[in-house]
């Protein structure tokens, strides 16, 4: 089957091509001595040239950003984790390979240099290439020339398209990796072990959710991937365990979105002798821990919104939250009445739900939009808690 390839990509893997036949493709014995993020904290302040140099080599690499070349000489811009940092390519300073393969660069290519740090003469700090070579060469031009993938389903699909153009998405991917750090030294802080338990259950367990299944050919019986794994946690709480957590995978085969993944991480603790205000507490510590860490502050922006992540929260039960805030005025045992107002607000019922569904729905219909600050809600109706 014949693939359909652009004119760029074609130019790109011709230049391939020619690095195979010099033997300079792909070459796997080289290192780098730091990581870009280091010479920027250790000598981002320095201005002096000649003590930059004193410092001796450097080795470095990464993918390709921005390329300006003025014919014997030219710069190269590497990204590399969340950093960006400059080479300079000269050919009176590097080997007639190195110079070669330099000037047959394209934009996502990932390369390598060696050499000294130098200020430039606009004062930026530069690495001065004594080698330099092509690692990757990068066969698909780079989405719009790196200033970001805007086609939110495109991103989704292939985050590490994403990741090389969005700056944002890589400093939520860092967040996400120094939130997961967190929670785990909260947790040892707190005398919880961390544990690992079955992600194939012969039984659904966890909450009302519809699983994946498998079968297991050597017991010949089927199996279930998890929901949740509140039941190995619970059994570890009776076997003497007082305090322990888990983080990983769960899955749940419903829908699809850019908010619903049908596998996403989980955090479950479980604590002896404790009690639902000990985990809210517990809780809240948590977040407001977290954000000013990785935030800086527990105030942050969301959606337009000045979030306050700081302790403490509010807290409110389910029918509490209905008589401060939905437009609902009656009693909330009366299912009519309710029933009513529902349908007078659109809300399309199945005419089976029972008390403790209509109140949810009642919740979720005027409250819930309305709760912009983290509250904790309790007293949920038993009948739409598959926990309870």
């Amino acid at each position: 089957m014949s693939e359909n390839i652009d004119e760029q990509s074609q130019v790109r893997r011709e230049k391939l091509v020619k690095q195979r036949e010099l033997g300079r493709a792909y070459p796997h014995n080289v290192h780098t001595s730091h990581q870009v993020k280091e010479i920027l904290e250790k000598y981002g302040s320095w201005d002096d040239s000649e003590k930059l140099k004193a410092e001796g080599e450097f080795t470095l690499a990464g993918r390709v950003g921005f390329l300006r070349s003025f014919g014997k000489a030219g710069f190269v811009k590497i990204k590399s984790a969340s950093e960006t940092f400059q080479f300079y390519v000269a050919k009176n300073l590097v080997s007639t390979e190195d110079f070669q393969d330099f000037k047959k660069l394209d934009l996502g290519d990932v390369v390598w240099a060696k050499g000294k740090l130098f200020r430039t003469k606009t004062g930026e700090l530069s690495l001065e290439a004594t080698e330099f070579r092509v690692l990757v060469k990068c066969l698909h031009t780079p989405p719009e020339k790196f200033h970001g993938l805007t086609d939110v389903e495109e991103r989704y699909r292939k985050r590490y398209l994403d990741l090389i153009s969005n700056n944002d998405s890589r400093n939520v991917f860092l967040k996400r990796f120094q939130i997961v750090q967190g929670v785990r030294d909260y947790f040892h802080r707190k005398g919880f072990l961390e544990v690992e338990t079955p992600m194939m259950h012969p039984l659904v367990s966890g909450a009302a959710a519809k699983p994946f299944e498998t079968h297991h050919n050597a017991l010949d019986m089927p199996l279930f991937l998890r929901i949740a794994p509140e039941l190995y946690l619970k059994r570890l709480v009776v076997g003497g365990f007082d305090r322990v957590f888990e983080m990983n995978r769960n899955f749940r085969n419903e829908g699809i979105s850019v908010r619903h993944n049908p596998e996403f991480s989980m955090l479950e603790f479980y604590m002896a002798y404790a009690t639902y205000h000990d985990l809210m507490d517990m809780t809240e510590e948590l977040v407001a821990e977290l954000a000013e860490k990785v935030c800086g502050s527990a105030s942050i922006d969301y959606q337009g919104n000045a979030i306050d992540l700081g302790r403490p929260w509010k807290r409110i039960s389910m029918e509490e939250s209905i008589r401060e805030m939905s437009g609902y005025q009656g009693e909330l045992n009366d299912e009519d009445g309710i029933k009513a107002y529902l349908k007078s607000r659109g809300t399309e019922l199945s005419g089976r739900e029972g008390l403790g569904t209509l109140i949810t729905l009642l919740f979720e219909e005027d409250v819930e939009k309305k709760l912009i600050q983290p509250t904790f809600v309790t007293g949920y109706p038993v009948e739409v808690s598959p926990l309870a």
